[in-house]
């Protein structure tokens, strides 16, 4: 087993969904990057601020395709802090939602989550 294993490559899942993001043009990159950082409103605050420390470590230092990128390191990096379940969920919807252009449609999804969870109680 190769040492130098990248995080997501220890399931083929997120594997594929990584590289597949880092084949995309910058509009899907950009589209995905927003759908990841949805990821904040699950994480807790005390690991997002690890994440903000890892942005400003390799923010156009680093040598990773994202590196150069600040919402995309920090986007990769919540997926990379998230719960393995989640980390799933995450890169079958980039999956689906990459190799058939339908990020659109994956935002609009969480446009209606987000609609949802502002409405007032009905009670």
């Amino acid at each position: 087993m190769d040492c130098q294993r990248r995080w997501y490559d220890n399931d083929p899942t997120l594997s594929e969904a990584m590289e597949l993001l880092s084949l995309s043009p910058d509009d899907s990159k950009d589209m995905a990057a927003d759908f990841i950082l949805k990821l904040q409103d699950i994480i807790a605050s005390d690991i997002i601020e690890k994440v903000y420390q890892t942005v400003k470590k390799y923010e156009g230092k680093g040598s990773r395709w994202y590196d150069s990128d600040p919402v995309m390191i920090k986007a990769i990096e919540l997926l990379r802090v998230a719960p393995l379940h989640i980390q799933k969920a995450a890169a079958k919807k980039l999956l689906k939602a990459l190799s058939s252009k339908e990020l659109d449609e994956l935002q609009k999804e969480f446009d209606i989550i987000d609609e949802k969870n502002a409405e007032p109680d009905a009670n």
